[in-house]
């Protein structure tokens, strides 16, 4: 009779033992179903994704920042030569720049947007978003070239405008020095590129007048 008792003893222990790991294993599988079933972390990585396309850092949010509203000036200053300027070369050269810069700014911003930052006013002018001015013009500055015409336009044009494109030269390679993404230093190149052949240009158009 001991070893029966002894036997049905060892039976209930082990018994109760495969329960135990049956339960066990049945709340892993669950909990794994679960996880695998409501995959809580794939919807957050997903929404997340068209919020931040791409990688970025502070130094291209600066470099966006920056460039809206300078070139928006740049603009400003080009649209003025359709009326003012004198020679057709100034006035090539301001469509052109009108031309290039405008579609960068709708870039920039539309970069900032989907970063979730602040695109600048349109009446922003603020030299302290890059740190220095830039070769921003100043109010003064504006004023008067908006009051010339002829070749004191072309002049002051060009000058304002060599000044104003080395700053944003300046940006470019802070960003291309500083930025993560990929598409922002794809532009600083271009900006490089173009504005410091436009710089050679007005210098040489400047040594003829």
């Amino acid at each position: 009779m001991n070893q029966n008792l002894i036997r049905r003893t060892a039976l209930v222990a082990a018994a109760g033992a495969a329960s135990l790991v049956l339960a066990a294993c049945g709340a892993g599988d669950d909990t794994s179903a679960g996880h695998n079933g409501h995959s809580p972390a794939s919807p957050p990585a997903s929404s997340s994704a068209p919020a931040s396309p791409g990688q970025h850092n502070a130094a291209d949010v600066a470099f966006a920042t920056g460039m809206i509203p300078h070139h928006r000036q740049a603009i400003e200053m080009a649209d003025l030569a359709a009326t003012r300027a004198e020679s057709p070369a100034v006035k090539k050269l301001a469509d052109e720049i009108e031309k290039a810069q405008d579609p960068e700014i709708k870039t920039l911003s539309g970069w900032l947007t989907s970063w979730g930052e602040q695109v600048p006013a349109e009446d922003a002018m603020d030299h302290s978003v890059h740190g220095t001015d830039g070769g921003m013009m100043t109010p003064e500055e504006m004023d008067n070239l908006m009051k010339a015409s002829g070749k004191a336009f072309d002049t002051a044009f060009m000058q304002l405008m060599i000044k104003h494109h080395e700053g944003a030269v300046a940006m470019a390679k802070a960003e291309k020095a500083d930025g993560s993404s990929a598409e922002a230093k794809t532009m600083a190149d271009a900006i490089i590129t173009s504005q410091t052949a436009e710089i050679t240009t007005m210098k040489a158009l400047l040594g003829k007048s």
